[in-house]
């Protein structure tokens, strides 16, 4: 028998959130989308709205939050460098005092809680592929430690909480995802590739391309996130979600130029400070606990997200 369970999804309307609130809805939940529009976007949820058990609040988790659910992802937080760095005290306000809110409402109407966790908790990290227990090589005062070590600070509030006053948390540690509704200039690679060979525009490389990186279809993360959610009552996690089928930036580079049929040049920017130079997931633990694997190849998902990136340009809705 089906219960249809109260969930609140926090940075609902952003690119991973309008997909769980989507997948939510699909398995046939009552689903609360909460969003301030920093980096959410109306435009990744309206085809929701028609859905009766659906509905949008606009709201700060950095402020407390009084609803009553019974399952909390809590998403919220730019996850671009670009975003994240224009405003790096409230991301960080966002980490801690977003955490702290949202683990306090969790406290008071006894919900379970996820964590939308980092792969950036491992920062440039000394050891490859990264498991769990790797403690992460981060940089506490450079331009990325608002996100950095907000969520390490967010993962420690979870525990804490957790330690104190049993609260059932989940921990998802995110590796590089992409797919339909990133952020059309949110920096990030696979969405900077695809929109500047769309346009024709020069593919930006940072350093010489040979850094590595794992990148994770949205429906398999997504898949992930569910498979968390309902893991055993004593499993916390922290737990790596992502694909580790590991590419170098130029390979990226080369796909998304013959997918797109551009002609744009290549051209090579000095790597950002602390820039991770190898990203790469065990995810021995996600497939012992949660029976989680990726199954979208790359080059499959890549199509889909060109055709989004594609129809985005051709409506008009420009990313400049």
């Amino acid at each position: 028998m089906h219960i249809r369970k109260r969930c609140a999804v926090t940075g609902g309307a952003g690119f991973l959130g309008s997909h769980l609130c989507e997948r939510l809805l699909k398995d046939g939940h009552d689903v609360l989308c909460v969003d301030n529009f920093y980096t959410g976007s109306k435009r990744n949820i309206v085809h929701l709205l028609s859905n009766p058990y659906f509905e949008i609040f606009r709201h700060d988790i950095t402020y407390p939050l009084y609803v009553e659910v019974e399952e909390i992802y809590n998403l919220a937080c730019p996850a671009s460098p670009i975003h994240y760095q224009t405003d790096p005290v409230q991301t960080t306000k966002v980490n801690v005092h977003g955490s702290i809110n949202m683990l306090g409402l969790a406290k008071r109407v006894k919900a379970k809680i996820m964590q939308a966790s980092t792969s950036e908790v491992y920062g440039d990290p000394k050891v490859h592929p990264q498991k769990e227990s790797y403690w992460g090589h981060v940089n506490p005062v450079g331009p990325r430690s608002c996100y950095d070590e907000g969520k390490r600070c967010a993962e420690t509030l979870f525990f804490d909480y957790h330690r104190q006053h049993g609260l059932r948390i989940k921990v998802a540690r995110i590796f590089n995802t992409y797919g339909p509704r990133m952020h059309p200039n949110d920096g990030r690679v696979v969405s900077n590739f695809i929109v500047q060979a769309l346009k024709g525009d020069p593919l930006t490389i940072y350093g010489q391309g040979n850094q590595t990186r794992s990148f994770c279809y949205v429906d398999d993360l997504i898949e992930g996130f569910v498979r968390l959610m309902a893991s055993p009552e004593g499993f916390t996690g922290p737990v790596n979600l992502g694909n580790p089928g590991e590419f170098t930036i130029m390979e990226l580079a080369t796909k998304v130029r013959e997918m797109t049929g551009s002609r744009s040049e290549l051209v090579f920017k000095p790597l950002p400070q602390d820039d991770p130079v190898m990203r790469q997931p065990d995810i021995s633990l996600a497939r012992e606990v949660l029976g989680w694997e990726p199954r979208v190849p790359l080059d499959q998902g890549l199509r889909k997200t060109v055709d989004y990136f594609d129809d985005l340009l051709r409506s008009g809705s420009d990313p400049d």
